[in-house]
């Protein structure tokens, strides 16, 4: 009798040749070391054979795959992210001065005011200014960096993310207040006054 193959079977003899370099890319935007994303990535196919009686079909190879590769890379930040020290719960006030000027109830100093960025939506488009965004984000604190990543690049929720990563709501905000001001300014610098 013919088995009949369905078009949502597994084929990893193809899963490097046509997932590879999706999974790496995804893996290192996330996680600014190419070593460990290649770890997690080999861990992402080792973990799929292993689990590939669980597929149901529902979703497709690449999606599938990316999905045990996002869990590996949550896994990855909660261990490190739980090891260290907890952030403050409060924004220290040498972040605020400088960029608010606490006479004016905190508004923005003149020099610190964000800049018109144009069109964002092309700008996100441009790939010399996706290097500059990964190149900003090497340059903050890994902590922060996984916090912002979650969120804005993995699209998580604020709850998962605190849950994920061992944080409480207000660390989170701290956090994400910090890694917005820190990347601004990167961005700023290296890519709006080009």
């Amino acid at each position: 009798m013919l088995k009949l193959e369905s078009k949502n079977m597994l084929n990893p003899k193809n899963w490097i040749t046509l997932y590879a370099d999706y999974l790496l890319n995804f893996a290192y935007f996330r996680l600014r070391d190419r070593a460990l994303a290649e770890d997690l990535m080999q861990d992402t196919f080792i973990s799929a054979l292993k689990s590939q009686h669980t597929y149901n079909g529902t979703a497709n190879e690449k999606t599938w795959l990316t999905a045990i590769l996002k869990n590996k890379i949550i896994d990855y930040y909660r261990s490190k992210l739980g090891k260290q020290s907890k952030i403050t719960d409060s924004i220290d006030n040498n972040t605020n001065n400088d960029y608010f000027n606490e006479e004016t109830s905190f508004h923005w100093f003149e020099k610190k005011q964000p800049q018109d960025w144009n069109n964002p939506e092309k700008t996100i488009e441009n790939s010399e200014f996706n290097t500059t965004l990964a190149d900003c984000m090497k340059k903050m604190p890994e902590k922060l960096a996984a916090v912002f990543t979650l969120k804005y690049i993995d699209d998580e929720a604020t709850e998962t993310i605190c849950k994920e990563v061992g944080i409480t709501s207000s660390n989170y905000w701290v956090m994400m207040h910090r890694a917005k001001l820190q990347l601004r300014e990167c961005l700023e610098k290296n890519w709006f006054r080009k």
